[in-house]
């Protein structure tokens, strides 16, 4: 289902997919089964998000972000892809960042680029993430920290 008030130029997102109003959605993205894609959402074109994600409202994937199977992302969690950003910037390098199957990034968090959250890990509403986080953990803060291992 695509909202009639979605700017959604995929032609391929399957119907189990839903994706709300005021979304931009370009067409080289990849977007898997019974995705949640709430509004006011931006996806670019080199991104692969996989089935059963959950995007909720205010969040901008941008080229080079990869979420894989029943991955959740919280509102207004705010992903970079450019160490060095700069308007125009003719040295750009896109680093990948990989939010791995069963991750969960709560509200507000931002990851720095170039990062990998690990298989069924946390990351705290709020949180700056400026580090790997291996699989089964919980990390929250400004930096980042672990706190747990996922119980």
């Amino acid at each position: 289902m695509v909202h009639e008030l979605a700017a959604c130029y995929n032609k391929n997102i399957p119907e189990s997919t839903r994706i709300w109003q005021f979304c931009v959605i370009l067409p080289n993205s990849q977007i898997g089964e019974n995705c949640n894609i709430c509004s006011h959402c931006f996806i670019e074109n080199n991104v692969v998000i996989g089935n059963n994600v959950t995007i909720k409202n205010n969040v901008q994937i941008w080229d080079g972000i990869i979420l894989e199977d029943n991955v959740f992302i919280g509102s207004n969690v705010t992903f970079t892809n450019d160490k060095y950003p700069k308007s125009r910037n003719a040295t750009f390098s896109l680093h990948k960042t990989i939010i791995m199957k069963g991750a969960s990034i709560g509200a507000g968090a931002t990851i720095l680029p170039g990062l990998t959250v690990g298989k069924n890990s946390i990351l705290g509403a709020g949180s700056v993430l400026m580090d790997d986080i291996p699989e089964n953990e919980v990390w929250a803060g400004c930096p980042a920290h672990f706190i747990r291992k996922v119980i």
